[in-house]
């Protein structure tokens, strides 16, 4: 930073400027959590469990055979127990099932109902687990039954509702299964780098423009339409688009090349205000008449005094600032306009009225296209470059090769509230995990949501379940937007998948198989961004901000 200020400080060089142009990398949505427009929500979220657990039981089955095959204590060799519900006390045996968390402080809907109580909804806790009480216990269920889990073997791992597991031990006299050791199915193996990439003539010729594989990550913008907060979105643009700082850092910003912003990137989901209550009571005359003349006042449901139009103004002239130079993709979150439940279905293209200009026309042919275009005829198109992509949340994607997977923290934030789980006698640390810690562990479950739909909303899934990473899919990239603080680390995948490339995937032997978690921090508290080159996975900081004078 001292070089970038003693050159901002030099004199002119006086040698002609050299034109900067935006490098290019290949982007190709995969597309595993759009929603078709036909799906709803009748079906019972049972099967989603039992998806989970006939995917991810095979593989956490080798690891624990592997791991205890002839295991024996005071001569007793361990036993495999096909069911919960066959384990007998005494006997030292290793069951798979599923984690469920019976924690007093969880929301429990059910409750609720039969409570029959019609009040306002309590604010969302920021923890779930009290081990200080006791009352938190970890149970593990399969088909056939629920089976209580204790001893201190389970309080060394972090455990939520809907992980696959394989604990090994005893039943005790209390009718509780006393563990001795615990296996996950671990982090799965990862693609060779470009299996995901179609063929070279599917995407425009780039051949005039410089090749890079630099990513930019922003999450938590948190618009609010006022025009007195706008300076550090306006120095976010002018560095993307290498209209600030040094003749260095704008060298580096040019070689960005697409910004990908997790969620939350308006204050508010609401922008009509809050609504009146339809169940309130109106007793009086005038009462009556005042309701029916603010009734009529309303129009496409809502009060057009109340709406606020400004927020998503200024969320599209950033994006339509940005997009002649650099292409964007931006994912919803839990504070924008989009529906609550996981996946979170792109933003509405009415929200950017100018920045939807840029984006890919849509296609007649596929499965959620819009009304009007089904049915129309098939014919030859330009493949997508998406310059502008409103995205899910989550999404996984092909960038310069590499596969890429990103949310916008909800899950990980869930997955935080659980933890610390004990009895209070025993000391429990109630130090929360970092950001990358929780990431770690969704890679080893191989589930990214696991609770989902326990305590995180999700769709009904009934013939698969795409929280579930597949034995072949782990990422090279995996980061998490709006996460209290910045973090990363670099962790080692299950190995390379096999067959998918031909004889290129032999040399990838000598490579380690790596993927590189990032913890996104709001920009709106932390001026944050970060930079990520998918081609060695090294990561840069970038913090813009106001510097306040002493």
């Amino acid at each position: 930073m001292d070089d970038d200020a003693e050159e901002l400080l030099s004199a002119p060089s006086g040698d002609p400027p050299t034109p900067l142009t935006r490098s290019f990398s290949t982007y190709h949505p995969l597309h595993d959590f759009d929603l078709a427009k036909a799906e709803g929500y009748q079906q019972q979220y049972g099967d989603l469990y039992f998806l989970r657990l006939a995917k991810i039981k095979p593989e956490v089955q080798k690891i624990a055979s592997e791991a205890w095959e002839g295991y024996s204590i005071a001569d007793e060799t361990v036993q495999h127990v096909n069911r919960v519900l066959d384990v007998r006390q005494g006997t030292l045996c290793w069951i798979t099932g599923t984690i469920y968390l019976d924690m007093p402080l969880k929301p429990n809907i059910l409750a609720d109902i039969a409570a029959d109580v019609h009040i306002a909804a309590p604010p969302p806790r920021e923890r779930y687990a009290d081990p200080r009480t006791g009352e938190d216990k970890v149970m593990l269920e399969d088909e056939s039954g629920r089976l209580q889990l204790t001893g201190p073997v389970i309080y060394d791992h972090l455990l939520v509702t809907g992980v696959i597991v394989a604990v090994m031990g005893t039943e005790n006299a209390d009718g509780c299964f006393e563990v001795i050791d615990l296996k996950v199915a671990g982090a799965p193996l990862q693609p060779s780098p470009y299996t995901f990439e179609p063929a070279p003539s599917s995407q425009l010729s780039t051949d005039d423009f410089p090749r890079s594989s630099k990513i930019a990550l922003v999450s938590g913008l948190r618009l609010t339409g006022d025009t007195g907060s706008t300076l550090p979105y306006t120095l976010l643009a002018e560095y993307l688009l290498g209209e600030s700082a040094t003749p260095s850092l704008q060298k580096n910003a040019a070689s960005i090349s697409r910004l990908i912003i997790l969620g939350n990137s308006l204050s508010d989901s609401n922008p009509l205000g809050l609504r009146d209550d339809p169940f309130a009571p109106v007793s009086t005359a005038s009462e009556k008449k005042k309701a029916a003349a603010h009734a009529q006042a309303k129009k496409y449901g809502y009060d057009a005094s109340t709406y606020n139009p400004r927020p998503t103004e200024q969320l599209d002239n950033l994006l339509a600032e940005l997009l002649p130079s650099l292409p964007v993709t931006i994912m919803p979150g839990d504070s924008d306009p989009a529906n609550v439940s996981l996946p979170q279905q792109p933003l509405h293209p009415a929200l950017f009225p100018r920045a939807r200009a840029y984006a890919d026309p849509p296609d007649p042919n596929a499965a959620n296209a819009p009304a009007g275009t089904m049915g129309a005829k098939k014919k030859e198109k330009a493949p997508p470059s998406y310059p502008f992509h409103a995205a899910t949340n989550p999404l996984s994607a092909s960038i310069a090769g590499r596969l890429c997977l990103f949310t916008s923290g909800q899950p990980t934030a869930d997955v935080a509230k659980y933890s610390p789980i004990g009895g209070g006698e025993e000391g429990i640390d109630d130090e929360e995990p970092s950001p990358c810690d929780l990431m770690e562990a969704t890679l080893n479950w191989r589930i990214i949501a696991p609770t989902a739909p326990d305590t995180l909303w999700c769709y009904p899934y009934q013939n698969k379940d795409p929280f579930v990473l597949a034995k072949d899919r782990c990422p090279g990239l995996y980061a998490v937007g709006n996460a209290r603080e910045f973090g990363t680390r670099v962790v080692r995948a299950g190995g390379w998948a096999k067959g998918q490339i031909g004889d290129e995937a032999e040399e990838e032997e000598e490579f380690e198989a790596r993927t590189r978690l990032i913890a996104v921090p709001e920009f709106c508290r932390t001026g944050e961004i970060v930079v990520c080159d998918l081609e060695d996975l090294s990561v840069q900081v970038i913090k813009i901000g106001v510097v306040e004078p002493e």
